[in-house]
């Protein structure tokens, strides 16, 4: 076999196979010299794209590169997906039994935003005053005859508790839910829900809760702040009461008796009687 090449690399190579000449496709072997920049930096040791402990810019391929601007970040297919922005989760909710309204109630009650039950107070502002929305904490200090205090809500949150709690929790706004939760979620943090699941209103459990609310009791019966407090006899009658009576709006209504058809028959005539009970003799 023989070949011949052609001098200039531009054109055809043709090699002659056989006595037959073949053409191959052009080959252009030419390509433009490498830039310094993307020349490795020590000819000896190739670069395989781990960056040098030495290099002050970690995030540099290359540590040749003298301009970090016009780089290329060193990056993975992971590395690629966690640099997407994930959605904001959504908010915690917590389930509300009739043992957890009857605590958050007995709190309300304790805090002076009882209104009755009413959802007038969740707009109570310390002092008295109400909120003129509901769309935020109202964050305004209000004075009474001896303290003053930026407490707003059913709960009396103050303004750094509420930011501490809705960025623990996802909410929005100041509603009524919406601060039931704020507070279900302190009791919590007091390490005092499992305690409220058991619809017991104890000395221990009004003890966890009194460094969160002023106006609850600790096992001395004084405020964990000094302020003004209500009575712990006083708080467990409540919170008695309130439960017993939530307990009893959530039982399961008697289903009606089926309707029996045809109404005329000797069969439903007697299950009629039978609804009605016995009657003595002489009725």
């Amino acid at each position: 076999m023989s070949a011949r090449l052609s001098k200039n690399l531009r054109n055809p190579i043709v090699f002659v196979l056989a006595g037959l000449p073949v053409l191959l496709p052009t080959l252009d072997v030419s390509a433009a010299p490498i830039p310094e920049s993307f020349a490795p930096a020590n000819p000896a040791i190739p670069n395989l794209g781990i960056a040098s402990p030495d290099i002050t810019n970690p995030g540099i391929l290359n540590p040749a590169i003298a301009n970090p601007e016009i780089a290329s970040p060193l990056s993975s297919p992971s590395e690629a997906l966690l640099s997407v922005p994930l959605p904001p989760p959504g908010p915690r909710l917590f389930a509300i039994t009739p043992e957890r309204r009857a605590l958050l109630n007995t709190i309300r009650y304790s805090e002076g935003t009882w209104a009755n039950g009413d959802d007038l107070g969740y707009r109570i502002m310390f002092g008295g005053g109400l909120m003129a929305s509901l769309e935020r904490h109202p964050e305004q200090v209000n004075r009474s005859s001896r303290y003053a205090s930026a407490a707003a809500g059913a709960y009396q949150f103050m303004p750094s508790t509420w930011r501490m709690v809705t960025q623990a929790l996802g909410l929005a706004q100041f509603g009524p839910q919406v601060q039931d939760q704020g507070a279900l979620y302190l009791i919590q943090r007091r390490g005092a829900l499992s305690l409220a699941d058991q619809g017991l209103f104890t000395p221990y459990l009004a003890h966890r809760l009194a460094p969160e609310w002023a106006s609850i009791p600790t096992l001395a019966g004084r405020s964990y702040y000094g302020q003004p407090v209500k009575r712990y006899d006083e708080l467990k009658r409540f919170y008695e009461d309130n439960l017993t009576q939530l307990r009893a709006s959530t039982l399961p209504s008697e289903p009606p008796p089926p309707v029996c058809e045809p109404a005329d028959t000797l069969r439903c005539r007697l299950e009629a009687l039978d609804r009605v009970g016995p009657r003595t003799l002489g009725s």
